[in-house]
This record gives C-alpha cells, sequence and structure tokens, in this order.
C-alpha cells in the first residue's frame, strides 16, 4: 500500500488550486482530506504540542486518513539525541492524541550533524516499540553499511531522499519505506517541478516496494507555485 502527500497542507498560495480563494484557513486540512490520504505534520517537539490540535484533527479527517509527524525542531541541536526520554515523551503524547490518523514518525536530522551511532541508537530506543519512525540522515558521514544495519535493527525506515544534491538512496530497512521529495535538482531547489517521466520512475520504484511487501509513505515538501499538489496528484494518478 501507498500513501501519498504533501509536507503540511496550510499554504496561501495553494489558494486557487487546492483551496478556493479565501477559504478559511481553520478548514484547509479538511479540504486537503478529499484529494490526499496522509500528510505530513510539522510539529516543533522541544515543547509538548497542543493535545487540542492534534485531536481536532482527527475530527476534521475522514477515516482512512492518516498523518506522520516531522519534528521541525531538529532533535539532534535542540535535545532529542542528548536528552532523547524527555524528547521521545513528547513525541509519544503527540502520537497517542492522533488516534486513528496515525502514520509515522520521521526524525530529521539536521544536515550539520554528523554521524554518532551512539547517540541516534540512544534516540531510536527512547520512543516506544510501538511507534513506526523513519529517520532523515543529510550529512554525508551517515550513509554506511553500519548505519542501515543500525536501523535495521531498530526496526526504524531510512528516509529516502529526493532533490536538494541530498543522495538517493533505495535503501529499505523497514516493513514501512519513508520517501521526501525537496524538488527534482533542476536548478530550482524546492521551487522546481518533477516532469512526468520522473514521476514514472518513481510509481515504479513504489510499484516495486509494494510488490515486495513494503508500506509506502511519500510526501513532496516543494510547495512553492503548488507544485507539492500538482506532483503528488500525479503520483497517485499513475499508481492509481
Amino acid at each position: 500500500m501507498a500513501h501519498i502527500g504533501t509536507s503540511g497542507w496550510s499554504y496561501d498560495h495553494w489558494e486557487g488550486l487546492l483551496y478556493p480563494a479565501g477559504f478559511d484557513s481553520l478548514h484547509r486540512l479538511h479540504a486537503y482530506a478529499a484529494s490526499f490520504q496522509t500528510a505530513e505534520v510539522h510539529a516543533d517537539f522541544r515543547h509538548q504540542p497542543l493535545h487540542s490540535a492534534f485531536t481536532a484533527w482527527q475530527h476534521d479527517t475522514p477515516d482512512g486518513f492518516q498523518l506522520s509527524l516531522f519534528d521541525a525542531s531538529g532533535p539532534a541541536r535542540d535535545g532529542g539525541m542528548t536528552a532523547p526520554e524527555a524528547w521521545a515523551e513528547r513525541i509519544a503524547a503527540a502520537w497517542a492524541d492522533l488516534g486513528p490518523r496515525q502514520g509515522m514518525v520521521l526524525v530529521h536530522l539536521h544536515p550539520e550533524i554528523e554521524r554518532d551511532d551512539a547517540h541516534l541508537d540512544a534516540l531510536l530506543g527512547a520512543l516506544p516499540d510501538d511507534v513506526p519512525v523513519a529517520v532523515e540522515l543529510r550529512h554525508d558521514s551517515w550513509q554506511s553499511e553500519d548505519v542501515y544495519r543500525l536501523l535495521e535493527r531498530r526496526g526504524a525506515s531510512y528516509c529516502v531522499m529526493s532533490g536538494l544534491a541530498l543522495p538517493t538512496v533505495l535503501r529499505p530497512t523497514a516493513e514501512r519505506i519513508y520517501v521526501r521529495f525537496h524538488g527534482p535538482d533542476h536548478g530550482a531547489g524546492t521551487a522546481g517541478s518533477y516532469r512526468d517521466d520522473e514521476l514514472e520512475d518513481w510509481a515504479e520504484r513504489v510499484r516495486g516496494w509494494e510488490d515486495a511487501g513494503h508500506e509506502v509513505f511519500a510526501y513532496f515538501s516543494n510547495d512553492v507555485e503548488g507544485y507539492a499538489v500538482r506532483n503528488a496528484a500525479k503520483l497517485v494518478e499513475l499508481l492509481a
């Protein structure tokens, strides 16, 4: 099974594309859920996220819709890597608040954070066993067979990255696969749009993972000019 969506859903410049002009921002998730079955939530886990926000999202979305939590604070810089228990407690509370809308948790390590296997192992070990987690490792030093084995041992997914001159490593390390589309690297960064042939290649990869028994979560973050919406919709169409 594949879950395709965007990184975030409330952008003013998506009006006229995904929402009518002047649409109430409080109802954007409800409108978004009419087109996609999953979205990536950006939250700052340096502080305890509001319980009310997470429970409200349950009521704004239909059965089967899933939300993945992205720690926008960067745990490696703000306590997660050095004080993983407190960080994991806040993650677990937010995860519980999502109830039946639970997708995955994405741990994003800032590009300046170099490889530290012991700290990564402690971070993953602090999370409850029933939380499906993916890790986005942006510094080149993390690209190592030993790191992939660490993720496998912890049951954590290596986040497959596309764009921003990041390495695209098609390496499953868990039953679930997490993909982040930052842009096609056409020289425009996150402002670029993937060509149809590029999305056809990704659709073929996703089908291969599905055939191998993997569940795939994929999110487009190239939100400028609504490219994320268009690219996600095209990938959904190709996989239909």
